[in-house]
């Protein structure tokens, strides 16, 4: 779908740090959390909570109380009078909040939503279904984290397999991988120099982690958590996780927990929010694909493909590409189909490097997509990325 009047206000928007699974962020609610970051941000932003038609959330991973998902966060960051949907879809969770907010603004049905993702993979539920019919009526359990990593009931396979299917498809070797993670490693230090500066332009930091009192600090959260210092030599040590295959642990990313922001309105409304009034940050189009069963890593190109399209648009018009790269595989596999150079693209990080807190991980890419936009003068930019069920979205922005 393509959009004509969906904007983002510069500044509108805003991530946590990701802080690698049982850190520190571990014993933390998510939407407790998300509430606290979102009180400061706006405070920072001079935006009162009033300005808000809505609040769409997006989560993956269930919380105590999270039944009560978007109203009860709107009530904690001062918005007791709105309310909006709790929307989960994997890893394209993000990608479809947004989505579905900016269908609300394109129709005229709301004028100003905030969109909050999050997760927390840490400490995630251990869940018990009752089966009457289990020998001697003992239930079904499920560990919503881990299991659902390591079984798609469709595809029947893990999510590391889809990564070793397209890599056995497309002869994508470990050398190749390895040489990708390198490459993805130093384009994230690129936003760690100068005391972090492009980390600053969007990242509420430091985040306090507080006791359940809410009155002791536990930890002072500054800047990514669990970032693994990557090496050539390191990365060639490794041997592929399973079996014959090509896809080691140091050519994919790891579970996190944090969250991320961002105001979906109206040209007006944006210009009148923004941090600095002469950046346009448009919602131009978005798209969505499904690849074949068990080669997920695939989706992100038809994803990108058709957004593009509905954008009348082609890859080589857009000057930044964000991905969400859950293995080295899929950024090999996109640019082999696209043309695109990997140098190219993901300037600055991905998550395969930040890590995966899953819900949030889309919107902090696009932050960071208009954020580099805004450095280097405007102009078009692409995300996409893949989610679970072999499927991916994928978005076009424009700022100017």
């Amino acid at each position: 779908m393509r959009f004509n009047n969906v904007f983002v206000p510069y500044g509108g928007y805003w991530s946590t740090p990701f802080v690698r699974w049982q850190g520190n962020f571990a014993n933390a609610h998510p939407i407790a959390l998300a509430g606290e970051v979102a009180m400061r941000a706006l405070k920072e932003r001079n935006i009162a909570p009033e300005t808000f038609d809505a609040l769409f959330l997006g989560m993956t991973v269930p919380q105590k109380h999270s039944f009560y998902g978007a109203p009860w966060l709107a009530a904690t960051i001062g918005a007791a009078g709105i309310t909006g949907p709790t929307l989960s879809q994997a890893c394209a969770t993000s990608a479809r909040v947004i989505a579905s907010s900016a269908f609300e603004i394109e129709t005229g049905a709301n004028r100003a939503i905030l969109t909050v993702t999050l997760d927390r993979c840490s400490n995630g539920p251990h869940i018990y279904y009752p089966n009457p019919l289990g020998p001697g009526g003992k239930g079904d359990a499920e560990d919503w984290v881990w299991d659902n990593f390591n079984f798609d009931p469709y595809a029947k396979n893990a999510m590391i397999q889809t990564a070793e299917n397209v890599a056995r498809e497309s002869d994508i070797t470990k050398e190749q991988q390895d040489a990708m993670m390198l490459l993805r490693y130093s384009q994230y230090q690129d936003a760690l120099k100068d005391d972090a500066a492009f980390h600053r332009r969007y990242m509420v930091t430091p985040v306090e982690v507080k006791d359940t009192s809410g009155r002791k600090v536990l930890a002072t959260v500054k800047d990514d958590e669990g970032v693994f210092a990557t090496t050539r030599e390191g990365l060639a040590k490794l041997k592929p996780v399973l079996d014959g295959g090509t896809v080691t642990y140091g050519g994919q990313t790891f579970p996190a927990d944090g969250n991320a922001a961002m105001i979906v309105t109206t040209r007006e409304k944006a210009k009148e929010l923004s941090r600095d009034a002469r950046i346009t940050v448009q919602l131009l189009a978005v798209g969505s694909a499904r690849a074949k069963k068990g080669f997920m890593a695939q989706a992100v190109v038809p994803a990108a493909k058709n957004a593009l399209d509905n954008a009348g648009m082609q890859v080589g018009d857009v000057r930044a590409i964000k991905t969400h790269n859950p293995f080295a595989v899929n950024d090999i596999y996109f640019c082999e189909q696209t043309g695109v150079k990997p140098e190219a693209m993901n300037h600055y990080g991905s998550s395969l490097i930040f890590g995966h807190p899953q819900g949030p991980t889309g919107t902090r890419l696009m932050i960071e997509l208009i954020e580099e936009l805004a450095l280097v003068g405007g102009g078009y930019g692409l995300f996409t990325g893949c989610a679970a069920g072999d499927t991916a979205m994928a978005w076009v922005v424009k700022v100017g």
